[in-house]
């Protein structure tokens, strides 16, 4: 059953993206509101694929892929952006940072399994 960890700092986005994955009952899905409770999930959770909020508060997304890259037990993690800022060199900079994808926001949440399970592949 394939883990997936929604971070996002606007609790509407992740109420609806988690409704949005469990369209699909082979997801397990959890939310974090932050970076840093994301951080911590990760520790004990391990999920196989995390969509991660560019522009949070504290801990933004960039940080949260740096910290996940440092370690080892994370390093591997595919991460995808979720982003309003989707010009081509702002997604262009994110994939050079080591995002698999870039999700504009606001996403279509009858799309949104679909998609993730394109990313899982």
């Amino acid at each position: 059953m394939p883990r997936i960890l929604y971070v996002d700092d606007e609790a509407d986005l992740r109420e609806i993206a988690q409704m949005s994955l469990e369209l699909d009952p082979e997801f397990e899905v959890r939310v974090c509101p932050s970076g840093t409770d994301a951080l911590a999930e990760v520790e004990h959770w391990h999920p196989d694929l995390i969509l991660l909020d560019v522009m949070m508060p504290g801990l933004d997304g960039k940080g949260v892929l740096a910290k996940l890259r440092e370690n080892p037990k994370t390093a591997s993690i595919p991460v995808v952006f979720i982003t309003a800022r989707k010009r081509d060199s702002d997604v262009a900079a994110l994939q050079e940072l080591g995002a698999k994808a870039v999700l504009g926001k606001p996403f279509d949440p009858m799309r949104l399994a679909e998609q993730v399970r394109e990313f899982l592949h």
